[in-house]
C-alpha cells in the first residue's frame, strides 16, 4: 500500500462532505483507538496558557546612553515630557522610562531609543 502524503490526505479532505469526514474521524477511533476530539480540545488550552505567559505590561529601562547621548536625551523628553535636566538624570544613570505599559507600546519605544543609540531593555 502506497503512504499517502500529507498534502494527498488534506487534498482528499476537502473533496469529502462533512458527513464523509465525520464517518473518516469515527473509523479512526474504532481502527486505531485515538480519540481525536481530545487533541482538538488540548491544542486551544495549551495555546492560551502560553498566552498567559507573555506578560502584558512592561516597562522600558535604558541601561545606557551610548555615544550619542543628547539624541537620547531628545528622545527621552519626547517620550517621557520631561523636562531638559530630569531626562539627561535618566541618560546618565539609566533607569525606568516608562512603566506598567503595554508590550506593543513598549516595542515602539525601544527601537526610538535603539535608533537614537541607545541600549535599553524591556521587562
Amino acid at each position: 500500500m502506497a503512504k499517502l502524503t500529507r498534502e494527498s490526505f488534506i487534498e482528499s479532505l476537502k473533496e469529502m462532505t462533512l458527513l464523509e469526514i465525520k464517518d473518516l474521524v469515527d473509523a479512526m477511533k474504532e481502527e486505531l483507538g485515538v480519540d481525536l476530539s481530545a487533541v482538538a480540545v488540548a491544542a486551544p488550552a495549551a495555546s492560551e496558557a502560553a498566552g498567559e505567559a507573555a506578560p502584558s505590561k512592561v516597562t522600558v529601562t535604558l541601561v545606557n546612553a551610548g555615544a550619542a547621548k543628547i539624541n537620547v536625551i531628545k528622545v527621552i523628553r519626547d517620550i517621557t515630557g520631561l523636562g531638559l535636566k530630569e531626562a539627561k538624570d535618566i541618560a546618565d544613570a539609566g533607569g525606568a522610562i516608562k512603566e506598567n505599559i503595554d508590550v506593543k507600546e513598549a516595542e515602539e519605544i525601544k527601537a526610538k531609543l535603539v535608533e537614537a543609540g541607545a541600549e535599553v531593555e524591556v521587562k
